[in-house]
Formats: C-alpha cells, structure tokens, sequence
C-alpha cells in the first residue's frame, strides 16, 4: 500500500516546483521592469544593466521550468528515455549563464573602479532593497528542493546569487547616499562575484560530469558492486555502466555471473531491491552462468576483471 502514497508525494512535490516556478518567474519579470524603469527615469546606467543582468535569470528559470516539464514527457519510439537528458542539458547551460554573469558584473565593477559616475545612491538603495525581498523570496520557493535536482539547484543559485548582488547595491546606494563616496559599489560588486563563483563551480562540474555520462554525485561504483556481489549466488560482476539518465534519476547496467542458473530470477529481485534503496531507478542486468563466455567486447570500464 506504500506505492500510491510516493505516487501521491511524487504528484504533490512536482505541482510544488511548478507553482515554484511560475511565482519565480512572474515575480522577477515584474522586478526587471520596474528596474528598468527606475533606471531610466533617473538616467541610472547602473540599475538599467542590472535589469538586463536580473533579465538572463528569468530566462534561467524559464530553461529550468522547461527542463522540468520535458522530462515528464513520455518516451517514444524515437527517444526512448524521453527527454530526460535534456534536464541535464539544460543545468550546464544555466550554469554557464551564471559564470557569464558574474563575468557582466566584474567587468562593470572594474569599470566603475577606473572611471566612477555619479548615481542617486537613494533610489539605487531602494531599488535594490526590493530586489533583495524579491530574490530572496524565490530563493526560498526552491531551497527545499534544490539538492534533489540541478534544475532546481541552479534556479536556487541564480536567486541566493541575485539577493547577494542587490544586497550588496542596496548597502552601496546607502553609503553613497549619506557620503557621496563612490568605491563601495564596485567593491561590493566583486565580493559578490568571486561569492557566485564559488557556488556556481559544483553546479558546473556535476552539469559536466552528468552531460559525459559519469557516475553522479554521491554514487560510488565500488560500494555499489561490493553491495552486489554481497548477494547470496553471485560470483562475478563486470562490464557496470552507471550513469544519469536526467538530474534526478540514475540508471546501471551490469553483467552478473551467478553460480546457479536456477535461482537467476530471486538474484535479480534482491539485487533490484540493493539498487533502488542506492537510489539507482532503472538498471538492466544480463545474467551468465560461471565458467561461460561473455561475448561483450570489454573497455576501460571493466576496472577489476578486465574481461
């Protein structure tokens, strides 16, 4: 009776993440408007690149939530995963597009550093305030969620990253405000970007490993075979392949050499019951007797027989 429950779970935590989605994505669409705006009718230069930089993170969510809606799509004769893989996809692109950001807002820190402009610190300050409820809140939309999924997790980091960049304007329009000097603001600037580099650099090395096929984070294949091979009948394991088939769901293949033909099906339920509780959801095994010849060709993946 346990199924229909995580089945109803399942339901409630995607109906969660889309809402999730669309307040975040409405939310900051409203905000680069209003940024713009204010940015414009004070001549600020600074508030209206802004708005373009808040504008790439709406883009981000909009990618992230079309990640999240191609990977509920059924498979087909032609993709046969579905497009799952494109949730991995789509997590190296937002995670390019944050270092390009944070490279959008080195480049106007350093710039302001060589040749200050006078600004209305107030109204920066403002604006920014409202960019930090605004950010912070979508952050916490995701937070729950976001070592589930890298979708998730980038969409998370793009709104922590932007409540720490509007922080970070809002208490340099404050200082620039009562005194008039100008260095807080790039200063703060670059804090806050070597800050999202630092965050985005997980992000952008599981988006790689995930896009080449690498075991996931958090998997290893050693303590994975040493679980199989603790298995009543199992002789041998070779040829294992694991690898993600999209940001929340693992897949392994595996050749199992069991000492009795006849007990191949109870050997296949114990290890699927294994892999399922080391959160692996689809694996497909190939079972051969001892002493039998395996007629795969063998790679670098077979790290211990060699076979």
């Amino acid at each position: 009776m346990a199924h229909p429950h995580h089945e109803h779970a399942g339901r409630h935590e995607i109906s969660s993440l889309n809402r999730a989605f669309i307040i975040g994505i409405t939310l900051n669409a409203l905000f680069v408007l209003f940024e713009f705006i204010a940015g414009f009718a004070t001549r600020s230069v600074g508030l209206m690149s802004d708005a373009g930089h808040n504008l790439s993170d709406v883009v981000s969510l909009i990618l992230a939530m079309l990640a999240f809606r191609l990977s509920e799509i059924n498979a087909n004769s032609k993709y046969t995963y579905g497009y799952k893989k494109s949730t991995i996809l789509i997590s190296l692109l937002n995670a390019i597009l944050l270092l390009i950001a944070v490279g959008v807002i080195a480049a106007e820190s350093i710039g302001k550093i060589i040749s200050p402009q006078p600004v209305e610190g107030g109204v920066i300050a403002w604006v920014a305030a409202t960019g930090v409820l605004i950010n912070a809140f979508t952050a916490w939309l995701f937070m729950k969620n976001r070592e589930k999924d890298l979708n998730v997790k980038g969409a998370y980091l793009h709104m922590a990253a932007d409540a720490l960049v509007s922080a970070g304007v809002m208490v340099s329009g404050i200082v620039i405000a009562y005194t008039g000097w100008l260095i807080p603001d790039p200063v703060i600037g670059l804090t806050v970007a070597a800050v999202i580099v630092h965050a985005t650099w997980q992000l952008l090395r599981d988006s790689v490993r995930l896009s080449l096929d690498g075991v996931p984070a958090g998997i290893s294949i050693d303590d994975i075979e040493a679980a199989m091979r603790a298995v009543d009948g199992i002789r041998d394991i070779h040829h294992t392949h694991i690898w993600a088939l999209s940001t929340t769901e693992t897949a392994l293949t595996a050749h199992i050499v069991v000492d009795d033909a006849g007990r191949m099906e109870t050997v296949k339920r114990s290890l699927k019951l294994i892999l399922r509780k080391k959160a692996i959801t689809h694996a497909t095994l190939e079972f051969e007797t001892d002493g039998a010849e395996c007629t795969d060709t063998c790679n670098g993946a077979d790290r211990k027989s060699g076979r």
